[in-house]
């Protein structure tokens, strides 16, 4: 029987007595799925994956996404084209050299954000599994949207609702000075919209969608959006509602992307090996579109 030992109250628990990598029966998987439910980031101690059996696990919970890497014609994959390479290494299992295209790009994962809200269908939820990991640093921190949504004033919350924000990759690297894009990625990161606050369905709690690829709001002076983004985010991210994870080799750890963010934290990534990877899961349908907001295209 699976067993759930909550970390907070309400938004991260560790999950014992459950083999992720073998087939799992139908009560162990709804016991899981209700964990999930509850508090949108789970951590599986000690599971031994390849990448077949996570990707497997993953498709428990719907379509998987494609790597954005093999956008880029001259990227040879070092994984699956469904998994995501978190990572400091270059195909031949070595450590990326600083100026490493890939390094530079794989930086943004420091800032927070909200995996694939720069897609029309955003994601759903990510499963990352560590392999390696440096012995300090590299924490990943989740700040939990539902509760900040909670907090905040009803006059803002008046305020955000059914406003619809503008997300692109492009947007969180440019932050970072990072622009090295050819065409057929910048065609894919057009900014898409995505609602700053959706209901979810499973739990009905309220959240928002917030995330470091969002830079403007529908309808809304350039200036005063980036003010409000960066205000409801610095808000969101207060220690109250963050959860910071201390990896161990072979943790996995999942989350809601359509109610948590993450990001990163340093580490010596010159000097130690940090191997992680990722299978996202896609959403059921672009959140305008759940939340019955007619969006145009523009």
């Amino acid at each position: 029987m699976v067993t759930v030992q909550p970390i907070t109250p309400d938004f991260a628990a560790e999950v014992g007595d459950v083999d992720l990598g073998k087939p799992l029966s139908p009560d162990d998987l709804t016991a899981v799925r209700e964990a999930f439910t509850k508090f949108a980031v789970l951590v599986f101690p000690d599971q031994g994956f390849d990448d077949d059996s996570q990707l497997a696990f993953a498709r428990h919970f719907g379509p998987l996404e494609t790597t954005v890497f093999k956008l880029r014609k001259e990227n040879k994959l070092r994984l699956h084209e469904n998994l995501a390479d978190v990572s400091n290494l270059g195909n031949d299992d070595k450590i990326l050299e600083t100026n490493d295209r890939l390094r530079l790009y794989n930086l943004g994962n420091r800032l927070w954000h909200t995996d694939s809200s720069f897609k029309r269908i955003p994601a759903y939820c990510s499963m990352l599994h560590a392999r390696s990991i440096p012995p300090i640093g590299g924490q990943t921190e989740f700040a939990d949207l539902r509760a900040a949504y909670d907090a905040l004033s009803e006059e803002t919350k008046r305020r955000i609702t059914g406003l619809v924000a503008e997300h692109s990759l492009m947007t969180s690297r440019a932050r970072l000075g990072f622009s090295d894009f050819d065409e057929t990625e910048r065609k894919a990161f057009d900014p898409v919209p995505q609602v700053l606050a959706r209901r979810l369905p499973d739990s009905g709690r309220m959240s928002l969608y917030l995330a470091s690829h969002a830079g403007a709001i529908r309808g809304m002076p350039q200036a005063e959006a980036e003010a409000l983004l960066k205000e409801l985010i610095e808000h969101s991210t207060q220690r109250r509602f963050v959860y910071s994870h201390r990896w161990r080799v072979r943790d996995l750890v999942i989350w809601d992307d359509r109610c948590t963010m993450h990001r990163g934290m340093e580490f010596d990534d010159q000097r130690y090996k940090r191997d992680m990877r990722r299978a996202t899961v896609s959403d059921v349908a672009p959140t305008c579109e759940q939340m019955g907001l007619a969006v145009a295209a523009e």
